[in-house]
Order: C-alpha cells, then structure tokens, then sequence
C-alpha cells in the first residue's frame, strides 16, 4: 500500500525485452535502502525490485501491466515518480494507493494560474461513475484532490512543490498517464 507522497524520481537507465515483459533499470536516491521484493510505485505502479546493482535497481513489468499503463512509454532518460510501501505506523499524508491501476487518461489541457497548474484529463467511462468533486484520485502515483469532474473529464491543481518534485513538469497535452481511482470510492460503487 502507498500513499500517493512521491519520494521522489528515478531515471530509467536501461530498458530489455524478455519475451512479453520489461525490464527496467532504474537509477534512484533511495536505491541503497531497497531490498530484493521490495514493493515500490513507479509512476503509480506497483513493481516488485528483482535485482540490484549499485546505485541502481530493476524491475519488471509483465504484458497485463504494460496494457493497461503508461510504462510501455517509457524510454531510457524518462523520469518516474517513486514512493516506497508505507510503513505500519506511519501518518498518510495522502490517501490510500494500492499501485493497481485502473487505466489511462489523456491530458487535454494545462493552464498555468499564477504559480499554480491546472491539468484537465479525459478518460473512459469511468471517470463520471468513480470521480467526485473533491475526491480523491492517483496521478502517476501522486494522490491529488480533484478539483472539477464532468462527463469524462476531470481536473486537478498542481502546487509548485509537486509540481518541481514529480514528473507532472513533463506532462504536455496529448500525454497518457497512470490513474488509480480512490478504492473506496470503487467498494462504494460496487456495493450499489
């Protein structure tokens, strides 16, 4: 379980195909805590670390990941948000993040308000059935509170510190990235 805090990013350094899956090597500040099945986010994704080297680290992606995020994107040089499991005990700062993504969504918009960001994404179907006005919702990893949804759109504001300390200063209109809807958002929709 994560917490949508980035810690902060990795830098992909190499990228190898093994049959269906991807492997990735992640250069990051925090690899020498890590350990070997150790859950971390990447870009909202949970991956398991399966070997490390140094300063850096890899992981794999499987062909059902790949489909349904934005890791098939990635290039050497990328950057990806990245948070460690929370720690039993530790305050949640965000919201509940299980690194299972529900999809993509498209950004369609971003307004810059005067030291804010204002990003509008369009998504599927569920964006109308499992986003509420200020909701809850996961962002390549980063937990946002959602300013505006309608249709299958919806909105969030970026601070300047999330904006400085993630990836969100890379997402450019047309960009796909990573969302997870609040889980408890989808028990109550299931539950209906």
């Amino acid at each position: 379980m994560f917490t949508g805090i980035i810690e902060s990013t990795g830098t992909i350094k190499s990228i190898s195909k093994e049959e269906n899956n991807i492997h990735f090597t992640i250069s990051s500040s925090f690899t020498e805590q890590l350990k070997v099945d150790q859950s971390v986010s990447h870009n909202g994704v949970c991956l398991t670390v399966v070997e490390i080297n140094g300063d850096d680290y890899v992981v794999t992606a499987i062909e059902e990941t790949l489909k349904k995020t934005n890791l098939n994107k990635l290039v050497v040089g990328s950057r990806v948000n990245l948070e460690r499991c929370t720690k039993v005990g530790d305050r949640l700062d965000g919201h509940i993040v299980q690194g299972h993504v529900d999809g993509l969504a498209e950004c369609i918009n971003v307004l810059e308000k005067g030291g804010s960001w204002e990003f509008t994404f369009s998504g599927d179907h569920q964006v109308e059935k499992l986003t509420v006005n200020k909701g809850s919702i996961s962002i390549n990893g980063v937990s946002l509170t959602i300013v505006e949804t309608k249709n299958k759109q919806f909105s969030v504001a970026i601070i300047p510190y999330t904006y400085q300390h993630t990836n969100f200063n890379e997402i450019k209109i047309g960009d796909k990235v990573n969302i997870e809807y609040d889980i408890i958002g989808k028990y109550v929709m299931k539950a209906r």
